[in-house]
């Protein structure tokens, strides 16, 4: 089963009514994709109250990826947490995933790790560390930098992931040098693979001075042709994954949605057990 949603679900205007407020954004979101990447919780891990109203407002079939908070994924470059340990940082994160899992709403928790997060004997200890801490919970892993990947790790990188039960992000990126990823569709867990579509704006991948990176780096509109090759690519992983769970986060313009859409009519899917549709654009 391939399961569509986008990262995030407050800045997709084009499927809600004019006028909407934030809070009821969800609502209407869920009426149109039966999961999403929940991004607030990387800068700060989610009250509980707030977990629970997502949870509570999204219809039985309704599914979370939740991002690991940043201090666990270490994109703070030792700057202070509200932590005193890194155990109380896990911890905490932990606790706010309550909800999601008594209503079985959880379907994995993403860790995506900076640029500068290596190949190398440290980080590969602080993996084995994280998937630890985090028990039983599904856990993906996506990585930023090309050396997990390259022809000397590339095979060792996905045995390593299947040997300690992490789930393969597959990310479609620009090619942007060291501190991007190659489209590797390789599943390493039979059950779910996760895919997300990063789109493929090259130049505006990496920082630049002078530029808003947050605006145009996911500044991205998928063409019919490469849509037709992430298909080819799905197909190849559905033979091998149960569920994929597929995120469009190319949305500094505005196109995960429409994307998300022109991508599920390619496939033919039609979606069950979503909330009742609202007015909107599709």
């Amino acid at each position: 089963m391939i399961h569509i949603g986008l990262a995030g679900w407050g800045d997709h205007d084009s499927l809600y009514p004019a006028g909407i407020k934030s809070k009821d954004k969800l609502v209407h979101y869920s009426s149109h994709f039966p999961i999403v990447e929940v991004d607030s919780s990387f800068y700060a891990i989610s009250p509980i109250k707030n977990v629970e109203k997502w949870v509570n407002e999204t219809p039985e079939k309704f599914r979370f990826v939740v991002k690991a908070y940043q201090g666990m994924t270490r994109h703070r470059k030792g700057k202070e947490t509200p932590f005193n340990t890194i155990t109380d940082m896990f911890e905490a994160f932990k606790s706010s995933l309550k909800p999601y899992q008594e209503a079985n709403k959880l379907a994995l928790v993403l860790f995506q790790f900076p640029p500068w997060f290596n190949c190398r004997k440290e980080n590969v200890a602080y993996l084995r560390y994280c998937k630890k801490m985090m028990e039983d919970i599904p856990v993906a892993l996506e990585f930023r930098h090309q050396s997990w990947y390259n022809d000397a790790y590339r095979d060792g990188t996905l045995s390593f992931m299947k040997e300690e039960g992490w789930i393969h992000s597959v990310a479609d990126e620009p090619q942007s040098g060291e501190g991007s990823v190659p489209l590797v569709p390789a599943p390493t867990d039979s059950h779910v693979t996760l895919v997300r579509m990063h789109g493929r704006n090259t130049q505006g991948w990496n920082k630049q001075e002078g530029v808003d990176w947050r605006e145009v780096r996911f500044l991205y509109k998928y063409n019919e042709a490469e849509l037709f090759e992430m298909k080819n690519v799905l197909h190849e992983l559905s033979n091998q994954s149960n569920d994929i769970i597929l995120i469009f986060n190319n949305n500094s313009g505005g196109d995960a949605a429409t994307n998300a859409k022109e991508f599920q009519r390619m496939l033919g899917i039609e979606y069950t057990g979503l909330a009742p549709k609202q007015l909107g654009l599709f």
